[in-house]
């Protein structure tokens, strides 16, 4: 199945044209790197409107898998894992645990994330960090099981997928 990504950076300043987008490039050549066609790129500030209207832009450009980058930290303008939570259907705690846990090798820090993980429709949409470094390393955990889970979401048995040792 061929992942169709929608890249969203959520970041005030970057929207404004007041600082440069270093995450959700990085996040595009790590994509394209595993072969994924990018379908849907943005910009949005840290806004929780504004936020879901991005998510659900890049599912409905045709994106089975959006990911986030910024706002998931504990300031009071950090809203991405509320505006994810408005437009999810199910959530799905294993992947955000699983990206906390590989932040946390490099930083105790990285149990103060707060990205969720979850289902829109047959869309996968998972929230990483801000950083550059940080959208590499979440990728890393991340890129190996979201064939998988896309081809579950959009209605496959997940038998093929256990029977081919990929679990």
């Amino acid at each position: 199945m061929t992942l169709r990504a929608g890249i969203i950076t959520v970041s005030t300043r970057g929207a404004a044209g007041e600082r440069a987008d270093e995450s959700g490039p990085a996040m595009r050549e790590a994509l394209v790197a595993a072969g994924a066609e990018v379908v849907h790129e943005s910009v949005v500030p840290d806004d929780v409107e504004r936020v879901a209207t991005a998510i659900l832009g890049a599912v409905r450009a045709g994106a089975n898998v959006v990911l986030t980058t910024g706002g998931t930290g504990l300031s009071p303008n950090d809203v991405t894992p509320e505006a994810t939570r408005r437009v999810i259907d199910r959530e799905i705690p294993g992947i955000a645990e699983a990206l906390r846990a590989k932040s946390l090798e490099k930083t105790p820090h990285g149990m103060l994330s707060r990205g969720v993980a979850g289902a829109v429709g047959s869309a996968l949409v998972v929230n990483l960090p801000g950083s550059p470094r940080a959208v590499r390393e979440s990728l890393e955990v991340l890129l190996p099981v979201v064939p998988h889970a896309v081809e579950l979401l959009a209605g496959a048995s997940g038998e093929q997928g256990h029977a081919s040792g990929r679990r």
